[in-house]
């Protein structure tokens, strides 16, 4: 065999490995997980702006978990945003870079279908089901203190197949508190479960942020709903950011 002839044939040979890893890395991210940078501040400290996260797909969700949803069509103010270089789009499509549109969103889920939850308590807690919330362990704090639970009052029940999210960081998110004006039954304010991408797994990068996220233990307290909840939201206090 020729030089020439050993040469093309170990070209093939790289071809294919590489269009083998491709496929792979595409499957893996249409059915397994799927690669996500985070791109705003809502959700510090637990999450910071540039962080690139895992989101399980093949994973179920309970209350607690920080998920990652693809916008209802009202969350996000203007119009979608993608990254014009049509090279980047497909390693971003097939999972080697992690997605950047500004399509999806990133909160932990407070309330699960039927919850009813309410804000807030004497002692300024957000409460499930009737059980007070130490969100602690996950609420931005700085040199000044912890920012609190929420500002704003409401009192809702979460609608059947949809769930009721904030960010960690209250004062700098635009969350289900939100967008309870955003049309009069105020169901803009729930995410549907369909729209949920799965919860974060992993924090990846940059190195030294790499870490597993994990349900904080205040959850586990939560007494079940009574119900898969109502077909259209209740909404007891409305909040107005």
């Amino acid at each position: 065999m020729s030089l020439g002839q050993r040469l093309l044939r170990g070209l093939k040979d790289i071809f294919f490995v590489a269009l083998g890893a491709l496929v792979i890395s595409a499957l893996l991210r249409a059915f397994v997980f799927e690669p996500f940078t985070i791109p705003s501040e809502s959700m510090e400290n637990t999450l910071q702006i540039n962080d690139r996260v895992v989101a399980q797909k093949y994973a179920d969700f309970e209350r607690g978990d920080v998920i990652v949803f693809r916008d209802p069509g009202h969350w996000v103010t203007g119009p979608p945003t993608s990254d014009p270089n049509i090279a980047v789009r497909g390693l971003q499509f097939v999972g080697v870079l992690p997605n950047t549109s500004a399509d999806f969103l990133t909160k932990r889920v407070i309330g699960m279908p039927g919850d009813h939850v309410r804000c807030c308590d004497a002692e300024g807690r957000i409460t499930v089901n009737g059980e007070p919330l130490d969100e602690s362990a996950y609420l931005y704090s700085d040199g000044v203190g912890t920012t609190r639970p929420s500002d704003m009052p409401f009192d809702v029940v979460v609608p059947r197949n949809h769930v009721f999210v904030l960010g960690d960081h209250r004062d700098a998110s635009a969350d289900s508190r939100c967008h309870m004006d955003d049309d009069p039954s105020g169901s803009s304010a729930f995410i549907p479960v369909k729209n949920v991408v799965g919860p974060i797994g992993l924090i990846v990068a940059p190195f030294e942020r790499w870490q597993q996220l994990r349900t904080p233990s205040a959850f586990s307290r939560v007494p079940p709903a009574d119900d898969d909840g109502p077909t259209v939201p209740e909404i007891l206090v409305r909040s107005h950011c």
